[in-house]
């Protein structure tokens, strides 16, 4: 049920801890959710990115400064616009300050806001089991209050994933060979590859695979995205055969989505960008973010899983991320055609249950 047409204030908090995933998340939920006739304000530590990330903004969003004090002009706006609902975005804490000027507001308005607990994107089990449950706050001044845990997902039992109303039509509008020319690369009898990715230790024996042999019969040309993997195919770029490579500028949330569009394999990484890669419906290639306790590939085993995954590439996705160095010779298998159906039958699947902003309008409903 369509639930937009109730507009709520909502507040969404957001700490930027690395690669700027955090913030990409958060933005476009918020844009969403104004496209859907709600009124957001973004609360982030570093918002600096979306100067390139967004730079139109979104009608219907206010970006705040999250400060470690927040100003009381601030604060203010809660007198004229209320908090209806808070979503603290992967486990930060909505600053004590504003907790209590919410509670002074729903004194007087007699129920507290709706709090959501967004949590990170998994496949696991526990996804399903823990999405929708309350946790009774105990101390400070929301004391009382629920604040509910929900859980993105890939499957009815959880939250859903990102995916804008319109996302469908745009992508069937979408002209490729415009785009290209647009950002002037090389693509005509080309195999396209984007890369977006850390520095896996594989990467110098895979970019020696494909400029040596090409891919799907055709030489391969190189989107690199900005930053980490700029740095890390530069640093071998003397190493290629035949490098047919184009760095890319940092590019727009919207510009980012056609670049996966337009190629034919993607190597993606972090969570905004693998739920981006599974909407471009083209074969891709996940790079989890490496964590100490290997919990990491218990999440990347869960989402081949999901994801339906032939052998061919769960097995490189085993290498892709390995943290030790494959032999130069190593031979890295892709199966595009495989790798194709099974993208396009996952994209199939998820288009098919509700959007993640669909089903927190709905959550908001029952629980307000």
């Amino acid at each position: 049920m369509d639930h937009s047409d109730q507009t709520l204030q909502w507040d969404i908090f957001c700490r930027v801890i690395d690669n700027f995933g955090d913030i990409g998340i958060c933005w476009r939920l918020a844009a969403d959710l104004a496209s859907r006739g709600q009124q957001v304000r973004l609360w982030a530590d570093d918002a600096s990115a979306l100067a390139w990330m967004a730079p139109g903004g979104a009608a219907g969003v206010r970006v705040m400064a999250w400060t470690p004090s927040l100003a009381d002009t601030d604060l203010a706006l809660l007198a004229t616009a209320p908090c209806d609902v808070m979503v603290e975005a992967f486990g930060c804490d909505i600053p004590a300050q504003f907790l209590t000027a919410c509670a002074a507001r729903a004194v007087l308005k007699g129920n507290p806001p709706v709090w959501i607990n967004l949590e990170y994107l998994s496949a696991e089990s526990y996804a399903e089991r823990n999405h929708g449950l309350p946790s009774l706050v105990s101390s400070g001044p929301a004391a009382g209050w629920k604040k509910w845990f929900f859980y993105p997902g890939f499957t009815a039992l959880t939250g859903g994933l990102l995916r804008e109303r319109h996302l469908a039509g745009k992508y069937k509008a979408f002209v490729r060979e415009d785009w290209l020319n647009g950002h002037g690369i090389p693509w005509q009898g080309k195999t396209l590859v984007s890369l977006f990715c850390y520095e896996p230790p594989v990467l110098p024996a895979l970019l020696k695979q494909l400029s040596a042999q090409g891919l799907d019969g055709k030489p391969v040309q190189l989107l690199v995205a900005e930053g980490r993997a700029r740095q890390a195919v530069q640093a071998l770029e003397g190493t290629l055969e035949h490098p047919g490579i184009s760095y890319l500028p940092l590019l727009p949330q919207t510009d980012f989505d056609h670049l996966l569009w337009t190629c034919d394999l993607n190597f993606v990484r972090g969570e905004d960008s693998i739920v981006r890669a599974i909407w471009a419906g083209k074969p891709f290639v996940w790079q989890i973010y490496p964590q100490d306790d290997g919990v990491h590939s218990i999440k990347l085993d869960a989402f081949l899983t999901m994801l339906k995954a032939p052998a061919s590439l769960r097995d490189f996705h085993d290498r892709w991320n390995r943290s030790t160095t494959e032999p130069a010779a190593a031979n890295l298998a892709i199966d595009l055609p495989a790798w194709r159906i099974c993208a396009q039958n996952a994209k199939t699947r998820l288009t098919a249950l509700p959007d993640l902003t669909a089903s927190l309008l709905e959550f908001v409903h029952k629980n307000r």
